[in-house]
Order: structure tokens, then sequence, then C-alpha cells
């Protein structure tokens, strides 16, 4: 006799929402409205005039802000495809300074032909991040509080958060005017020292990690929770982790994979001094304090890879921040599917195999 086990676990819900929570309230777009309802599996949740709502939102002129790498020629293609594919649904695009002249320099565009906006100042409906997972998190950091959602196209290589590929332009184009989308919340941390010397953001998606500098000994880091002593690490470095940076720095050190919304960061050390010291998984409301002792009296903090110099007398307290920061999937596609891919678990690539 074969009995079967169904056990159902919730890590977390993915919220698909109505684009007029998504439209900005200008230039005759359906104004914000928090009372919007749901949708869920093509259904309005309580609202009779879905039929109505859903050709309200395929008529929405979007507006989309791109982001771009400026080193990978096949990027300069995946936009001009973007943008045909936006002009011809009737949205609008306008272009980070930058990779506007990159995409001019190509050839790709004519200049002039397109609105450009600063680095910080994105002005869309949509933030788009043609790249890898380093030009989305580039885009995360200036995008910051603005809430604008986060689409990536990934020309680069692995994709874990730029997972949708060049050869699904159309289809990412026709499944915003569509609606057809999911929309993930993820976690920010956030970095501040006593002296405030963090130049830069002091925002990260992916992680902040406090290292050694490169021809120095390992580094002393004490680090606290909530006030309350954790231990002193004897690493190379510290990585201190949100769910969506786990598959990242931190895994490559032996960190753990954290789904994202699940509530929690991780301290992962680099190449620790004793084999005793493991990762640990703490709640994303603690508070983590951390003093570093060095023989060159000085440390790098990497703030989701932007490095900063610091001096070993500098406190520094990690804490989540206030926002979150909002990326898209295509409808069917969710976290597990993308671990199981870019990881390729249940893989068998061995030679001869035929399954």
């Amino acid at each position: 006799m074969i009995i079967i086990f169904t056990v159902r676990i919730t890590l977390f819900q993915l919220k698909t929402l109505p684009l007029q929570e998504l439209a900005a309230a200008r230039n005759g777009r359906i104004p914000y409205r928090k009372d919007t309802k749901t949708l869920q599996n093509g259904k309005g949740v309580g609202d009779k005039s879905f039929k109505k709502q859903t050709r309200k939102m395929q008529q929405q002129r979007f507006r989309f802000a791109l982001f771009g790498n400026s080193y990978q020629p096949r990027g300069g293609a995946v936009a001009y495809e973007f943008i045909d594919h936006v002009k011809r649904r009737g949205g609008e695009v306008c272009i980070e300074k930058d990779f506007y002249g990159y995409l001019s320099n190509l050839g790709r565009i004519a200049l002039g032909e397109f609105d450009t906006f600063e680095v910080d100042q994105p002005d869309a409906d949509f933030v788009v991040s043609i790249g890898g997972d380093g030009t989305l998190l580039k885009a995360a950091n200036h995008v910051g509080e603005r809430g604008l959602p986060i689409i990536g196209i990934n020309t680069g290589r692995l994709g874990f958060l730029a997972d949708t590929t060049d050869a699904e332009t159309e289809v990412t184009v026709n499944a915003i005017f569509d609606g057809k989308f999911n929309l993930e919340e993820h976690a920010v941390i956030e970095v501040c020292t006593e002296n405030g010397i963090v130049a830069g953001s002091p925002f990260a998606l992916n992680d902040i990690a406090v290292l050694k500098r490169d021809n120095a000994s390992m580094i002393s880091i004490t680090a606290a929770i909530n006030g309350e002593y954790l231990t002193t690490y004897q690493a190379d470095g510290l990585i201190i982790s949100t769910p969506t940076g786990s598959t990242a720095y931190s895994l490559s050190n032996g960190g753990p994979i954290m789904a994202p919304m699940s509530g929690v960061l991780s301290l992962t050390a680099v190449a620790p001094h004793s084999l005793n010291v493991r990762p640990i998984v703490i709640p994303d409301n603690a508070e983590i304090s951390l003093s570093v002792e060095s023989r060159s009296h000085s440390f790098l903090i990497a703030i989701d890879g932007r490095s900063e110099k610091c001096t070993e007398n500098t406190t520094i307290t990690i804490r989540r921040a206030r926002h979150n920061i909002k990326i898209m999937r295509l409808a069917g596609r969710n976290y597990y599917s993308t671990l199981r891919e870019k990881m390729m678990w249940g893989r068998d690539n061995r030679v001869g195999n035929k399954s």
C-alpha cells in the first residue's frame, strides 16, 4: 500500500496588482486609488466591473524609464526592440542619459528622438533594466523610495533578478499592457555610521558586506544583535544579506538560500579563521551593530558592490529600510521556478544521460 502525504507550506504570497495602481495621476492616466481591488487568477475580487476595468488598463499610455548596461552591445539591440514594441502599444519611453548616449553612438537611436533623465530622477510608471543583475541593482538604487516597479530583461549571464530573457521582449511588453504579471516586494537594508561617512546611497537590495582591504590581513568584526553580543568574527569579512541577495555573494560563501518576503536576514562570514563559524539567520526587524579592528586600521564597506573605505574606529549599524523594491515577473513565473532553472536543480548533465 502506498500512502501519499501532502504538506502545504505558505512562505509568501505574490501580489498581482491592477495596472491603475501603478499608473501615475498625470497626462490623463487613471488616478491611483488605494481601494482598488486586487486581481487574482484573472478575476476581479469583489469587483463586478472587472471587464470594464481590464479594458481601461489596456488603454493606458504607460511611460517606461530605461536603464542599461553600456558594455553589452546586445543590450542596445534589445533596448531598440523594447522601444519598438512599447510604441506599437501606444506607450512612451524615456532613457537614462548615459545609456541614451551609448545607444546614440551605436546608431540605434537619433539624438533628440527620446526624452532623457538624470540617473536619480526616473519619471515613469515602470523602470526597465536591460543588462544583468548588476544593472538591475543599479536601477533599484536609483528608484529608491519611489516605489516604481522594475522590469529586468537579462542580457547578462545568470540573471536571478533580471530573469526575463531578451527573447521575451515582446511578450513582456504585452504582459504589462494586458496586466498579466506579478509584483514581488523585495526587502531593502540600509547602513548608517556614527560619523555619517557613507558618501553614496546607504541602501542595498542584495547585501552589505564588511571586508578587509586587498593587501590586509584578516579583520576582527564584533557583532551584536539588538544590543546583545553575538560573536567576534576573525575573517576576511562579513556579509549581511537580504533574501534577495541570498543567491549572490552570500551563497558563494556558504550562506543559506532565503525566499523573498520570508522576513529574515542572514550573517555569513567570508573565509572565517574558525571552522566552527556558521551562517546565522535572524528576523529582519533586528538591528545589527558591527565594530571592526584591522592591522591596516581601515576596512571596506560594500553596499551592493559599491565599496567605501572606513577607519577601524567606525561603528556600523545595519537595519531594514522603510521601503521595498517592487520587481515584476511574468504571470506563471515565480521565485521557485527561477531558482530551479538558474541553479539547475534536478538536471543531470552526465555524458550519455538521455533523461
